[in-house]
């Protein structure tokens, strides 16, 4: 299973929480889209994002753009999970100065 990066990290605790295109992810994690798009290209890949494209007649009525819809996938679920883990016990073995 590849290690995943901070951005990704932070990417899928965005999808997580219910965010679905990349400039609600941008601004939740405020990343830039130059790190927020590839990454959600690499977790496509990986199999732990899936996306899909909004009907274009609904993007006409709103004047815009289509876009690309993301979700977590069930091994997205699972990674984000393991990632978190990981990270919550590096946390514990490294205590930040001046917390208890």
């Amino acid at each position: 299973m590849p290690t995943l990066s901070y951005a990704a990290l932070f990417v899928l605790q965005a999808l997580a929480q219910g965010l679905k295109f990349g400039f609600d992810v941008m601004d939740a994690t405020e990343l830039p889209s130059g790190t927020v798009y590839p990454a959600l290209r690499r977790l496509e890949a990986l199999g732990y994002v899936a996306s899909d494209w909004e009907d274009d007649e609904k993007a006409r009525k709103a004047n815009r753009p289509r876009r690309r819809y993301y979700t977590l996938t069930k091994a997205g679920r699972q990674q984000l999970a393991e990632a978190e883990s990981r990270y919550r016990a590096v946390a514990k073995l490294f205590p930040q100065k001046g917390r208890a």
